[in-house]
């Protein structure tokens, strides 16, 4: 790749979505897997462009949005005591707890900082040796390797006052949760490009099998998202299910063995629940034993966690794909992203917070005959 306008160019999009009208014949729902194609989606309208016979479903790929309540609250916890520095991303500053934010939390005093890199978060532990320093670990296969590489540095240096609170969650067995959900109307995937770069493909032809189910790998700009539309739905015209990578440029069959080789050395696989969705088996990841003492959860002894999800909020149902977030009577009135009831309104790959940011507040959108196609 030399530009990006590359991919988006106006038209090869309109070659693209010529191909995908002369192809599909019947009516067929894909789940794009991560939250940035979601929100490259509705930005460009590339869902209202379609043929009608495509529908677009919205997954679970928000690592944000998924992260469970209860992490919140123990985040919470932990970034109010007087002995630490609490790091995260932004994102997740407004992400609500139970009763209160991390943005609250540091208005009332907690050293919350907003770091760039966990390198960052361990930089602090060395310049603060009276502080703990506590990174929220969160994310999926994507932001691992930096997550294991940082606490794989504290112990090479022997900082006894950084640690991480893990939330790592991983996106096959989430695959799988939804192909076997009861509601699930899924029929192909577009995966996510960033993941299948760390871990590469070998997780995904086992499920491609055994659901019968394309499985495309895609990009994030509008003409890979439109490739890897058409690839999916030529797949199901043709009765076929296999794992196709449309994104080369980025990923390989093996992905980033180096990567994987310092995620495996220091996380171990573990049962996670997702929030809006609940436990998926072998879905998460933890520190090994090897790493245990650098746990948060652990060093911090955060338990008798109570949580309690606003009633109004149908962030789950978003999650699962079974609504849109124009669905949900609190969308862009009761929950705004300065007010929000749920991650999926604030996180910068949160499904409502794509619809509210591009103004998509109702819906039915508009003629499709009438857009103009990634111009």
């Amino acid at each position: 790749m030399k530009y990006l306008d590359e991919f988006n160019d106006p038209q090869l999009a309109r070659r693209l979505l010529d191909e995908i009208r002369a192809t599909a014949t019947r009516p067929w729902a894909v789940m794009e897997v991560c939250g940035g194609q979601t929100h490259s989606i509705i930005r460009h309208g590339i869902d209202q462009l379609l043929p009608e016979q495509v529908e677009l479903i919205h997954g679970p790929g928000c690592p944000v949005c998924v992260t469970p309540l209860e992490s919140i609250d123990k985040a919470l916890e932990i970034a109010a005591r007087p002995d630490v520095i609490f790091c995260s991303f932004g994102d997740m500053l407004r992400v609500p707890g139970t009763d209160r934010d991390l943005f609250r939390v540091k208005g009332e005093g907690g050293d919350v900082r907003v770091v760039y890199s966990p390198l960052d978060a361990l930089q602090l532990a060395r310049s603060h040796p009276d502080k703990q320093v506590v990174f929220f670990a969160i994310g999926f296969e994507t932001t691992a390797p930096a997550n294991a590489m940082a606490v794989h540095q504290a112990r090479r240096l022997g900082l006894a006052n950084f640690s991480l609170l893990v939330s790592h969650v991983r996106v096959p067995p989430a695959v799988e949760a939804i192909m076997t959900a009861p509601s699930c109307r899924v029929q192909g995937f577009l995966a996510a490009g960033h993941v299948c770069s760390v871990m590469g493909l070998s997780e995904y032809p086992d499920l491609a099998e055994r659901y019968r189910v394309p499985i495309v790998v895609t990009g994030f700009e509008p003409l890979d998202i439109l490739e890897g539309i058409r690839r999916t739905v030529r797949q199901l015209e043709r009765g076929e299910h296999r794992v196709e990578n449309a994104y080369p440029r980025a990923v390989r069959e093996a992905g980033n063995p180096a990567a994987v080789r310092m995620i495996e050395e220091v996380f171990e696989v573990t049962d996670r629940s997702w929030r809006g969705i609940g436990p998926i088996p072998a879905s998460g990841w933890r520190l090994s034993e090897a790493y245990r003492s650098y746990d948060a959860e652990h060093r911090f002894d955060v338990t008798g966690i109570r949580t309690e999800e606003p009633a109004e909020c149908r962030a789950g149902e978003v999650l699962q794909g079974l609504i849109k977030p124009t669905d949900c009577a609190a969308f862009g009135t009761t929950c705004t992203p300065r007010t929000p009831l749920g991650a999926t309104m604030v996180s910068s790959e949160g499904a409502c917070a794509a619809y509210y940011l591009y103004r998509r507040m109702s819906e039915p959108a508009p003629a499709r005959q009438e857009m103009n196609p990634v111009g």
